[in-house]
């Protein structure tokens, strides 16, 4: 080949390279440019349904203590209190499933409405029987048995609704929102409704039904869609598709584990947690002494929640679960090595500020491995078997504290949480456990590439 072929040659592969290049760019430019997603502070949709749910939550805790305010102050019987108590906490076991059932069929705007256009009236009549000087107990069961039921279906109607309006990349973050926004009702709700008691005994009532006014109003105005998920053709009866539920969870192995590992750590939180009570007031501690360290933990709580997102970017579930269980299994025991209150104060706080952490990562592995159209189902079966949970552990609680001195009932407390810390480390250590994690961190990441 001469020079001058040579120099021929190059030049044409120069001029492809050129056309090549100039056809690549050419392409590139006709692409769409990638979506660039709303930040969830800017997310309209997103922030109606927080504030909306929030004010909702905010307005059940204070009119949930102005049940036994107004009852006990009206009657002055503890058995009536403990009556309409028993009425608002009775639908947590019998309506729960049912209603995780109903919403993942039901149009999720039109479930909120309704809910708490239920909620308004019914909440609304105990303002106005208060205001009239009438307290009926019978009335007030069915309120708080009514009044409850609806709120649980409307709680999981707003939560599958986030599923919706937030991007999966985002669901962490949301999350860990929605349980801080929780937390800080459960924090300010009772002060709240004893404020307002002491105010007009009517008033508790009164703001919860606002605020339920407020939920349904801020579901109307939501854009996105919030219809439900894909439904299999024909009818279902209500029995089966709680059975779906069950068989889903039940067949998510680490998902089942995580919830074994949940329940049995809730048993204990209920025997620490009146330990607490029995510990402060053994010593000569004051009922405010109580009240301050129970608010201390509410805000560590509060905290561990808005850390929760972060620790599960960065340890992975795996070893969220495994830290948080094995760092319980060693603060529980120095319970029992101390009646100092504020040291008392300090592990206690260390112990819920993790229990936040937990929740939130617990709540979001739970939605990145549950298909849209199960979501509700999954959520309300977890909260029956965690409810179940916190019963028996209150009836445990009484009698261990009971049975045996607080140091050794605390020792028995620490003893247990070893025997769960180990199953959490043997259920979560393995290479399955991180094969699997890995899996689904593949999966969640592709589905944020290709929400298609």
């Amino acid at each position: 080949m001469t020079a001058a072929d040579q120099t021929a040659t190059d030049q044409t592969a120069t001029d492809q390279t050129a056309t090549d290049q100039t056809a690549t760019d050419r392409t590139a430019a006709d692409q769409p440019p990638a979506p660039v997603e709303t930040p969830l502070r800017r997310n309209r949709d997103f922030l109606l349904l927080w504030l909306g749910s929030g004010l909702s939550a905010l307005g059940s805790r204070a009119s949930g203590i102005g049940y036994t305010l107004l009852v006990y102050w009206s009657t002055g019987s503890a058995t009536a209190a403990g009556l309409v108590g028993f009425a608002a906490l009775l639908p947590a076991l019998v309506v729960q499933l049912p209603a995780g059932a109903w919403v993942d069929r039901w149009d999720r705007r039109r479930t909120m409405v309704w809910a708490n256009l239920g909620r308004v009236v019914s909440i609304g009549s105990v303002a106005v029987t208060a205001a009239l000087g009438v307290v009926s107990i019978p009335h007030l069961m069915v309120v708080a048995f009514v009044d409850t039921s609806l709120g649980a279906i409307y709680v999981l109607a707003e939560r599958v609704a986030v599923f919706r309006v937030v991007p999966r990349s985002q669901l962490g973050t949301a999350i860990a929102a929605n349980e801080s926004r929780g937390r800080a009702a459960s924090l300010a709700g009772q002060p709240l409704g004893t404020v307002l008691f002491g105010f007009l005994r009517w008033s508790p009532f009164g703001f919860a039904a606002l605020a339920h006014l407020v939920a349904l109003l801020s579901s109307l105005f939501v854009r996105g869609d919030l219809t439900a998920g894909e439904r299999k053709p024909g009818r279902e009866t209500l029995r089966s598709r709680i059975g779906e539920g069950f068989r889903f969870v039940w067949g998510q192995k680490y998902l089942r584990r995580a919830l074994s590992l949940l329940t049995a750590s809730n048993v204990l939180f209920q025997v620490l947690i009146l330990g607490l009570i029995v510990i402060v007031k053994d010593n000569g501690g004051s009922p405010e002494l109580v009240g301050l360290l129970l608010g201390a933990n509410a805000v560590a709580g509060l905290l561990g929640s808005l850390c929760g997102n972060v620790a599960l970017r960065w340890l992975g579930i795996r070893r969220v679960i495994m830290t948080v269980n094995v760092s319980w299994a060693l603060l529980m025991p120095l319970i029992a090595l101390t009646t100092n209150a504020w040291l008392l104060g300090l592990v206690y706080a260390l112990i819920i500020f993790l229990a936040g952490v937990g929740n939130v990562a617990g709540m979001v592995y739970q939605v990145r491995t549950t298909p849209e159209n199960m979501q509700a189902r999954a959520a309300s079966i977890a909260t029956v078997i965690t409810s179940g949970a916190n019963s028996l552990g209150a009836l445990a609680a009484g009698l261990l504290l009971d049975a045996l001195s607080t140091t050794a009932a605390m020792a028995v407390v620490g003893a247990a949480m070893a025997v769960i810390a180990l199953l959490a480390v043997v259920g979560f250590a393995g290479r399955a456990a991180a094969e699997a994690e890995r899996t689904e961190r593949a999966a969640f990441d592709l589905e944020r590439k290709d929400p298609s």
